[in-house]
Parts: structure tokens; sequence; C-alpha cells
């Protein structure tokens, strides 16, 4: 058995330590009103011990929203793997954002708040995260019209706008409002919800 690397487990305890202080400091004050000084306070370590893991505050919003994009494209990437029928799919990922939302939701807080709603902080290189979701969505949806799945005379990427629209939408308001969240039942009540509003204008 290897020996246990105990310098590498201790930094990936201050670097989670500093990304979870980042999250509920940017949810609750905005990334542009958030310093340093407050993650670092909220964390319970020193101020320069933040800049020993990450080099500013927009590197550690990066972090963050990297962690976003990295699950919901693996998630969309599991969703080819293991289903065909692109309601599988598509419920996959309205749960993958409720999931989230239930599980991390200083993370979807910031996603939703920081980014999706915020131009200011949509710069151009984050912004290809966006463009990159909604391209593999609309191959999802376009290929379901090949198959005569959905409706044909509707563009894909319309399909896209109206069906991504709907699952921001609902979840913004969960979050501007603050709902919670009760269990996996509520989750499928509003994925069928979704789903269903969906499919009925989009079927052939």
């Amino acid at each position: 058995m290897p020996p246990i690397n105990r310098q590498s487990h201790g930094r990936k305890d201050k670097e989670t330590a500093i990304f979870d202080a980042a999250c509920r400091v940017i949810r609750k004050k905005g990334f542009h009103q958030a310093r340093i000084t407050d993650i670092a306070q909220e964390a319970g370590i020193s101020y320069g011990l933040v800049y020993h893991y990450f080099k500013s505050k927009t590197q550690l919003f990066d972090v963050i929203l990297a962690e976003w994009w990295n699950g919901l494209f693996a998630q969309m990437e599991a969703c080819d793997e293991n289903y065909q029928r692109v309601e599988d799919k598509l419920r996959a990922l309205v749960e993958y954002f409720l999931d989230q939302y239930e599980k991390r939701p200083d993370l979807v807080h910031i996603f939703i708040t920081e980014i999706s709603r915020s131009s200011t902080n949509l710069t151009p290189p984050r912004l290809k995260f966006f463009k990159s979701f909604m391209d593999r969505v609309e191959m999802i949806l376009s290929s379901a019209q090949a198959e005569n799945a959905v409706r044909a005379d509707v563009k894909p990427r319309y399909l896209t706008y109206i069906f991504l629209g709907a699952v921001e939408t609902f979840v913004s308001t969960m979050v501007l409002e603050n709902h919670p969240l009760r269990g996996k039942n509520q989750k499928q009540r509003i994925a069928g919800s979704l789903l269903t509003v969906f499919f009925n204008g989009a079927r052939p």
C-alpha cells in the first residue's frame, strides 16, 4: 500500500475550505462586493493563505464556475452513454439542476445570479461555456427531430431556447425566492411538469 501524502491531503482540504467559503461569501455579497479578506475570515484562515492557493479573486471565481460546468458536461456525457430517448436525456438535465440546487445551493445561486443573469460577469471566455452547453442541447433536439421524436417545423435552436429558458427560469425563481427542495418526490414532480409542458408543444 503506497504511503499517504499528508501534505497533498492538507492542501486539498485547504482548497476545499476556501472554495466553500468563497461560495458562501459570493452568494451573500455578490462577486464584486466580496473581498478576499471576507473569504479568508469565512474559511477561518489567514488572508495571505488564500493567495497561496488562488492568485486572485477572479481565478477563484473561475474555479467555482468550472466546478459547475464540469459537473454539467459530465452529466451530459453520461446521458449520451446511458439514454437513447430524448425524454430521458432532457429529464436527466433537469434533474441535474435540481439535484445541485438541493445539495449545493450556494453553487447554483452563484451560477444563476452571477453568470446566467449577469452580463457584467459573462466575459467572452465564460460565454464559451454557455455556447457549448446550448450547442450540446441543440444536438440532442436535432437528433430527436431526425428520429421524428419532436416536431420538425421549429428550428432545433429555438427548441433549445424554449427548453433551457423554462429550466433556467424555474430554477432562478427557486433561487431568488429561496424556495427549498423537499426530497425526491418534489424533484420528480418539477421535472415531470417542465417536460410535460415542453413536449406537449413539441410533439409531431
